[in-house]
């Protein structure tokens, strides 16, 4: 199916960019940045699930930001959806198909790092899988990658350094820090939370992951960056979707102006 998708996709569009980014919850003003958008409804695709989430547009944007072509998948569905782990990251392997070669993965996040404030966008350094699933679980296609990838650097190094650098430039301040993925859709337990930063996680969340083992599998090269839209667990009084919604809109500004100033200086 993952190839019917893509040949599909080349019908609609010819010649598709080589940078995606998966905007996730309440991101999705993004898409006003780009010059001569194409946008195709996730429903228009064969094959594609469409996300029932409050946040999640559900649409595939082609055009240009900054000068530099791009695909935003805006919007992502989730395993607590009911989706299995490869319907999850059947848009990384049809936009892998499609010849993408650099993915951003933005997400919601709760902050367990002590330092971390809710509106933080934190590089992801490295993930921890406790979603008890891997895309990958099943016959390996060999066109797609090999059976036993390497999840040493699965978020490129030179990406994150050329993301302080034009952090930098725009004066949004950033964090670095380990993304630990539960199923959700529940939030985690104080005691969960203390888990996972006995574990060495910094931030907690329900996405990303599947994605991240997707893309690395097919040997895209990832930035990953969380929006810390709520402390986790513990650290403060209540925590709701409502409160994740509003503060990744509010954060939503930086995410752009960070964007901007990244996308050129990931061309080569």
């Amino acid at each position: 199916m993952i190839r019917e998708a893509a040949d599909y996709l080349r019908q609609r569009i010819a010649s598709w960019p080589e940078t995606a980014i998966v905007l996730g919850s309440a991101q999705a003003s993004f898409a006003g940045e780009l010059v001569n958008p194409v946008s195709i409804d996730f429903s228009e695709i064969p094959g594609w699930p469409a996300p029932s989430v409050q946040g999640h547009a559900g649409k595939l944007i082609v055009g240009e930001a900054a000068g530099v072509p791009v695909t935003l998948v805006s919007g992502r569905v989730h395993l607590y959806e009911g989706w299995t782990p490869q319907q999850v990251v059947f848009g990384v392997r049809v936009l892998g198909l499609l010849g993408l070669k650099r993915l951003i993965l933005t997400n919601a996040a709760g902050g367990i790092k002590p330092s971390y404030r809710r509106g933080l966008l934190v590089l992801i350094t490295d993930h921890i899988n406790l979603q008890g699933s891997n895309p990958l679980v099943g016959p390996n296609d060999p066109e797609l990658g090999p059976r036993f990838p390497d999840m040493t650097r699965v978020y490129c190094p030179e990406f994150r350094a050329l993301a302080k650098s034009a952090a930098a430039e725009c004066g949004v301040d950033t964090g670095e820090g380990v993304y630990a993925a539960m199923l959700g859709p529940s939030f985690e337990t104080p005691a969960e939370i203390g888990f996972l930063r006995a574990i060495g996680a910094d931030l907690a969340g329900m996405s990303t992951v599947p994605e991240a083992i997707t893309a690395n599998h097919m040997g895209i090269r990832i930035l990953g960056i969380s929006t810390v839209t709520n402390m986790a667990a513990g650290m403060q009084a209540e925590l709701s979707h409502t409160e994740v919604l509003e503060i990744g809109r509010s954060s939503a500004a930086d995410l752009a102006s960070l964007l901007l100033a990244l996308l050129p200086k990931l061309k080569s």
